[in-house]
């Protein structure tokens, strides 16, 4: 029990205050979340991309990770599509509810989840942090995949109009933080070290910002949904999203024989609420907005729990 609350109180609930302090602001001010988004992908996350990876040995276990996570979208989508058949849910509504077990929130949440989670016990040794690097290297490697997979096969599933694969594919290839990802490997193989010249202070600084800055931007865009907590849908989507995910997991990690911290990463990853661009694709693609946001609203404020248990389990099973 000391130790699920030590989890709760030190990686799960600061998340949740910056949350709120962007919910909370924003019904008074009203920002701009257009601007705070632009910002958060265009500056914050490929920094935070580049940083790591160029920081991290890469070696065949990630590229195992993007197996898996590709595996596991699949695997998802499968079983969604199985139950919307199950549930008898109209076109709009399935699609929303195939996108919502998809695609979780593997940035705003998931790098703030996997930073403070092994930046805290029981993952501390000695004073240190020594899995932290290699967790957080993990998480990008599964955010880059979802934030590709959200933008071509998502948009798709949403019924874009004239959405095809090859402008999928451009869509992705004006993605920021698939760059930052690419060179953070390419300069890796660089003569010289990226971290002595004086641009590497400005993206570290840009990198520790992430975290605050990507939380509060999603208590931002929270607070300009319209969220209402009566359907019963939303709240079926959020358990598939929230228990079922990390059960498939679980599985996958097995199949695929990871453990240790690349266990525990995905594992916890995995545990993370529907992904805020679900709702965002209902509104391009004329979905079902109203249902794609109560996922996300309902499912966000589940995780609180979920979360918590996932992390704990994962130091248990792993």
């Amino acid at each position: 029990m000391d130790l699920f609350l030590s989890i709760a109180l030190y990686s799960i609930v600061p998340i949740f205050i910056l949350v709120m302090l962007g919910y909370a602001l924003d019904k008074k001010f009203s920002f701009d979340i257009f601007t705070l988004t632009k910002i958060n992908f265009y500056v914050f996350v490929p920094a935070f991309s580049f940083v790591n990876i160029y920081s991290t040995e890469i070696t065949s276990e990630l590229a195992r990770v993007i197996l898996l996570i590709i595996v596991m979208l699949l695997a998802n989508y499968a079983l969604a599509a199985f139950f919307v058949r199950i549930l008898k849910l109209p076109g709009k509504t399935g699609r929303a509810f195939e996108n919502s077990m998809m695609f979780y929130n593997s940035g705003n949440i998931g790098v703030s989840l996997i930073t403070l989670i092994f930046s805290n016990a029981p993952f501390i040794e000695n004073g240190t942090a020594p899995y932290l690097q290699t967790a957080v290297s993990i998480q990008i490697m599964i955010l880059l995949v979802q934030n590709v997979t959200t933008n071509t096969v998502g948009f798709i599933n949403s019924g874009g109009e004239g959405m095809t694969l090859k402008s999928g594919l451009i869509r992705v290839l004006k993605m920021p933080p698939l760059y930052a990802g690419v060179f953070g490997v390419l300069f890796k193989f660089f003569p010289f070290d990226i971290a002595v010249t004086p641009v590497w202070p400005a993206l570290d600084f840009i990198r520790n910002g992430m975290v605050s800055f990507a939380l509060f931007t999603l208590g931002v865009q929270m607070a300009k949904s319209k969220i209402k907590l009566t359907a019963v849908m939303p709240y079926v989507a959020s358990f598939f999203r929230l228990i079922g995910g990390p059960a498939l997991a679980f599985a996958l990690i097995k199949l695929f024989g990871f453990t240790g911290v690349f266990a525990q990463t995905i594992f916890i990853a995995s545990s993370t609420p529907a992904a805020v661009n679900t709702a965002l694709l209902s509104v391009e693609c004329k979905g079902d907005v109203d249902f794609a946001a109560q996922t996300v609203a309902v499912s966000t404020l589940f995780s609180a729990v979920t979360m918590t248990g996932a992390v704990y389990l994962s130091y248990i099973l792993f």
